[in-house]
């Protein structure tokens, strides 16, 4: 069994086609999506009426859930206070992609599931219980394993950190599948998790990154201008 999983792709068209093509290399059996998948890009309707298209199964995410759910940046403010600037930039983008995806979209991603196991695949945005903070690649082994290890898959496949990798802890394998919309470790490329039996490798996908930063700059969306650097870095940099 093959199984595509694709995750936090943030409103970025262009990166999700470019994926969606590459799929006709892989042929996988199965794709579901791990979440994260309007808020911070243009065209937040064309993604997802591609992937309902699909039939992709998935996740909520954390940027997801503050569309119905806006009093969530307030909370994170309180639990986090040094992401202020951050989370004040994702809610000027949640207000227009609010907008932009209309009603019907709305409730089409209000009905996704936190967490979705087939295949010996347990798949979730971040963390159990937690769409918000999820372990970064160079964590301890007994963080990954105290986060997933009771969910009872062989493989746990995770977004929201935009910083693909795979790990394996005792019997467990631990996969981040990066981002396909919006990378933050330095290759603007899409990226995505490929599962196929007991092993999990990260894929990587050119894509037009300056065709996708003209449409944005072009857009109207709220911090076009620090979005499309992020793009066309592959990096995280702080809101401006």
């Amino acid at each position: 069994m093959r199984v595509a999983i694709v995750s936090d792709i943030h409103g970025n068209l262009t990166a999700l086609d470019a994926v969606i093509a590459d799929f006709k290399t892989i042929s996988p059996d199965l794709v579901v999506h791990a979440g994260d998948l309007v808020v911070g890009g243009p065209r937040p309707a064309e993604v997802i009426d591609r992937i309902r298209e699909l039939g992709w199964a998935g996740v909520v995410g954390n940027t997801d859930e503050v569309l119905w759910a806006p009093e969530k940046f307030a909370e994170q403010v309180q639990r986090a206070p040094k992401l202020r600037e951050l989370l004040k930039a994702l809610s000027d983008e949640a207000a227009a992609t609010r907008e932009l995806l209309q009603a019907e979209r709305l409730a089409w991603l209000q009905a996704l599931p936190f967490g979705w196991q087939n295949h010996g695949i347990g798949l979730l945005h971040a963390s159990p219980g937690d769409l918000w903070q999820a372990p970064m690649p160079e964590c301890e082994d007994q963080q990954l394993r105290a986060t997933y290890g009771a969910l009872g898959s062989r493989i746990v496949a995770y977004g929201h950190i935009h910083r693909p990798y795979v790990r394996q802890v005792s019997g467990l394998v631990v996969a981040n599948s990066g981002s396909a919309g919006m990378p933050y470790d330095g290759d603007p490329r899409a990226s995505y998790l490929l599962v196929e039996d007991d092993r999990a490798t990260v894929r990587r996908v050119e894509y037009d990154v300056e065709a996708e930063v003209k449409y944005l700059l072009g857009s109207g969306y709220p911090r076009a201008a620090w979005l499309a650097e992020i793009r066309r870095r592959g990096k995280y940099v702080p809101p401006f």
